[in-house]
């Protein structure tokens, strides 16, 4: 979505590259992949990668539009989803109002948000496959924290530890903090994330991203979506122990 940060900081597709394939060939040097006895640490996205957050994002603007009388193109904005709340709300609101109309976006989100929001296809068995190859799973967001909390409770997606409030360049502090390999998101703005932390990026193109984007971007691996996650896991991981 605008992704619900505090306060921080689109095109025809091209053939998704298969499970494991460097998206741009001989440009990056992709990080090497983990050892199987300690197993991977991986990180993902929430939105529009672990959830389809649409229906819920949309009904929180819809409320918020009824309740200001500001028409606000709720298709527009939830086909963008991605960077923090605030560079949203700028689209809509005069500079004095935004931090206001932020605060009630987030007042109104528990109540419109979580239960139209939907599970991502293999956002479950993405997280499994990394179980169980021995590893921990990190949901690391824009999305204000609470938020995130209970959008993952509410679908049952539970991951060993979640991390909310940053976009971009600052997730990378957090996935380097944590020991994260892998950072796996939907938008250029996550591919940013995992090369700050020197973690590999692997990009599905389920956002507003398309594959050509995600890569030129530098994500090192593009997936059509995240059922092709755990085939591309499993052969990471076998090279890792063959090195």
């Amino acid at each position: 979505m605008p992704e619900d940060l505090p306060a921080a900081t689109a095109t025809t597709a091209a053939t998704p590259t298969t499970p494991g394939t460097p998206a741009t060939p001989g440009t990056t040097t992709p990080p090497a992949p983990v050892a199987t006895s300690a197993g991977p640490i991986v990180g993902f996205d929430l939105d529009m990668t672990l959830i389809d957050s649409r229906p819920g994002i949309g009904a929180v603007y819809t409320a918020l539009s009824a309740e200001t009388g500001v028409d606000i193109d709720v298709e527009l904005v939830t086909s963008r989803l991605g960077p923090p709340l605030e560079q949203e709300m700028a689209n809509w609101f005069p500079a004095g109002q935004v931090a206001e109309m932020s605060d009630r976006y987030r007042a109104l989100y528990p109540s419109y948000a979580i239960t139209g929001s939907l599970s991502m296809p293999g956002a479950r068995e993405a997280m499994d496959a990394v179980r169980a190859a021995g590893g921990r799973v990190l949901v690391v967001t824009a999305k204000y924290e609470s938020s995130a909390a209970l959008h993952l409770n509410h679908l049952g997606i539970v991951p060993d530890l979640l991390i909310g409030g940053l976009w971009a360049e600052a997730k990378g502090e957090a996935l380097r903090e944590h020991g994260a390999s892998v950072y796996v998101g939907d938008h250029t703005g996550d591919v940013r994330g995992a090369r700050a932390a020197g973690a590999l990026s692997v990009a599905v193109a389920t956002g507003p991203c398309d594959p050509a984007e995600l890569g030129a971007a530098g994500a090192d691996v593009v997936l059509r979506d995240l059922t092709e996650f755990p085939g591309w896991l499993a052969q990471h991981v076998a090279a890792g122990a063959a090195a």
